[in-house]
């Protein structure tokens, strides 16, 4: 299935890369059989990829409150609003629907 994903390493999961449209005939029903299960699990793990990132920002923002340095709390800030940007990102890619009758939103 390595063909069919790339590891995104900011998100902490494989995602999609379709080399052409995602269409019946585009691939045959056997693959698209393996790249959707294989997508499925992957989207499975997604929630808890989320918490991970949770509980790191959770130790940003008590780290944040006791922080008397400018630039460290400018720095912290900036990495909770990376993280929670990623936390954004991974609910795009797994409330990603698929539609069964001919296209897949990747």
């Amino acid at each position: 299935m390595e063909k069919f994903f790339k590891n995104d390493s900011r998100l902490g999961i494989p995602v999609p890369d379709l080399d052409r449209e995602w269409e019946w005939e585009a691939y045959p029903a056997e693959v698209q059989d393996r790249i959707l299960l294989h997508w499925e699990n992957i989207r499975g793990s997604i929630p808890d990829r989320i918490v991970d990132l949770e509980k790191i920002i959770n130790k940003k923002q008590s780290q944040l409150e006791d922080e008397q340095d400018f630039k460290k709390s400018c720095c912290l800030n900036s990495e909770i609003a990376e993280l929670a940007s990623v936390i954004n990102e991974l609910w795009l890619w797994y409330r990603t629907s698929q539609d069964v009758t001919g296209k897949i939103h990747l």
